[in-house]
């Protein structure tokens, strides 16, 4: 088996490669932050998770309105949820069933939202490999001949009465 062989055989096997070790880091990194580990709440992170319901738009953390009917009772409620002993996790969902997913300052990596998470990543992905697919194919048909359809030429030298026909053309033009 010639080295050309061998070289093309291999390259049709690196790029499903490629793609398989990437499925399989990103799929890791879905998995690592679903099982994120138990650890003692942290007030600020869980100002920062969920989102104020005065409006503005802002986090618990963030929210600046000057005695916000909103973010005062939930920094409470954190307060409280924290004393009780609960982790980010527990004073999250406990959040999430009294006021619903909205409260959330990210969507949650499960049903629907799962999608919302890993779309851009699929897309990207996707988009990459029509590029890489599209190269490949132009690279290929180019091989340093032209279609004759396109602009006429083959590759071929000019028989010597194209030619001279051709400079004669030439000469004219350049007066």
């Amino acid at each position: 088996m010639s080295r050309r062989v061998r070289t093309s055989l291999g390259a049709q096997f690196v790029a499903p490669m490629r793609l398989v070790v990437l499925n399989v880091f990103l799929v890791g990194q879905v998995a690592a932050l679903a099982t994120e580990p138990q650890r003692a709440a942290n007030f600020q992170e869980i100002e920062e998770s969920l989102t104020c319901q005065c409006g503005c738009g802002l986090t618990v953390h963030s929210c600046n309105h000057v005695d916000c009917g909103s973010a005062i009772p939930l920094r409470q409620e954190i307060r409280e949820q924290i004393a009780l002993g609960k982790t980010k996790r527990e004073i999250l969902a406990y959040f999430e069933a009294k006021y619903g997913e909205k409260i959330l300052s990210s969507p949650t990596m499960r049903g629907f939202n799962l999608l919302a998470w890993l779309m851009p990543f699929l897309a990207v992905g996707f988009g990459l490999l029509f590029v890489g697919w599209t190269l490949r194919r132009w690279s290929r048909n180019s091989g340093g001949r032209r279609d004759t359809a396109s602009n006429g030429f083959t590759g071929k030298p000019l028989a010597s009465e194209d030619e001279k026909r051709l400079r004669q053309e030439l000469d004219r033009l350049e007066l």
